[in-house]
C-alpha cells in the first residue's frame, strides 16, 4: 500500500514535469543578437563642421557698422585766403614805407571850412556824404519820405570802435549817437601836409568814403584830432583796419606822419594784421 502510493506520486510528478516542458517549448523563441567582436565599432568625429563661437560681450540693440576713419588731407601749399592776406599785408607795408616821416607842423590857420562847408555831394547822387555813409554802414530801417531813399531816419549800427550795437534815430538830441568820423582827422591832416593841398583836394579829402566811418558819437568825440601814436579805438579787434585806413588815406593825399606815428602804425600792422 505504501509502495503503490509512492509509485503513483512519482508518476504524477513526472507528468507535471512533462507538462511544464511542453508549455515552455510552445513559447516563442527569443531572437538571438549577434555581436561581432572581430572589429571594434568606429566613431567618426568630423572636423569640417564650423566651430561654435561663444561671444562674451552682450549684444547691443542698435549696433552701428564700423566706418573707416576719415582721411585728413594736409595742404602743402598756402590757401588762397592766406595768399591774399599776405599780399594785402605786403601792400600796406609798402605804402607805409613810402609815407614821409616829418615833424608836426603848427596848427596855425586851421579851420574846418577849409575842407568845405559841411557835407558835400561829390558823387552827385543827390545825397550828402553823411547820409551816404549812414546808408553804407548802418542796417537801415527807414528813409525819409520824398528823398528817394537818401535821408536815413532809423537804423542799427554795429560800431567798429566799441564793438557795440547802437540804435540810430534821426532827430535833435538823438542823431549825435552816431557820428561820421574822419579816420584821419582834418586837423591832423592840416598839420601834416594838407596845407599844401588845393581847396578842391581838401573838399575831396573831407568827403572821401575811404576816410569816413559811422561810429559811436562819444567815442569819436574822445578821439579829437589824434593820430595812431596817441589814440586807437577801444575795440582792439579793429586796430588793424583802422591803422590800415590811415595809411591808405595819408598815402593817397601825400600826407606825412610823425616818427612816433609811423613807428606805432608799423607795430600795429605787424602785431594785429
Amino acid at each position: 500500500m505504501r509502495v503503490r502510493t509512492t509509485l503513483t506520486g512519482f508518476i504524477l510528478f513526472g507528468a507535471l514535469l512533462t507538462g511544464c516542458a511542453a508549455t515552455a517549448s510552445s513559447a516563442p523563441a527569443t531572437p538571438e543578437v549577434s555581436v561581432e567582436t572581430s572589429e571594434p565599432a568606429e566613431i567618426v568625429i568630423r572636423s569640417e563642421a564650423p566651430p561654435i563661437t561663444i561671444s562674451t560681450e552682450a549684444p547691443t540693440e542698435s549696433a552701428e557698422p564700423s566706418l573707416p576713419e576719415p582721411t585728413v588731407e594736409v595742404e602743402s601749399t598756402p590757401s588762397v585766403k592766406a595768399e591774399k592776406t599776405t599780399q594785402a599785408l605786403s601792400e600796406v607795408e609798402a605804402l607805409l614805407a613810402e609815407i614821409p616821416v616829418k615833424g608836426r607842423a603848427p596848427k596855425t590857420g586851421y579851420d574846418r571850412d577849409l575842407f568845405g562847408r559841411g557835407w558835400g555831394d561829390p558823387d552827385r547822387n543827390g545825397c550828402d556824404t553823411r547820409n551816404d555813409i549812414l546808408a553804407r554802414d548802418l542796417d537801415v530801417d527807414t528813409f525819409k519820405d520824398g528823398t528817394r531813399a537818401c535821408v536815413v531816419l532809423t537804423g542799427t549800427l554795429v560800431d567798429p570802435y566799441t564793438d557795440t550795437t547802437i540804435d540810430f534815430v534821426r532827430g535833435q538830441g538823438t542823431s549825435n549817437a552816431v557820428q561820421i568820423d574822419h579816420v584821419v582827422a582834418l586837423s591832423d591832416a592840416w598839420q601834416k601836409g594838407a596845407q599844401q593841398l588845393s581847396a578842391e583836394q581838401r573838399l575831396e579829402f573831407a568827403n572821401d568814403p575811404l576816410n569816413l566811418l559811422a561810429v559811436d558819437g562819444p567815442t569819436n568825440a574822445s578821439k579829437g584830432d589824434s593820430d595812431a601814436a596817441t589814440w586807437l579805438p577801444p575795440n582792439r579787434g579793429f586796430w588793424c583796419e583802422y591803422v590800415t585806413r590811415q595809411i591808405e588815406v595819408k598815402h593817397k593825399y601825400d600826407l606825412w606822419m610823425t616818427k612816433a606815428e609811423h613807428t606805432r602804425s608799423g607795430e600795429i600792422i605787424e602785431e594785429r594784421c
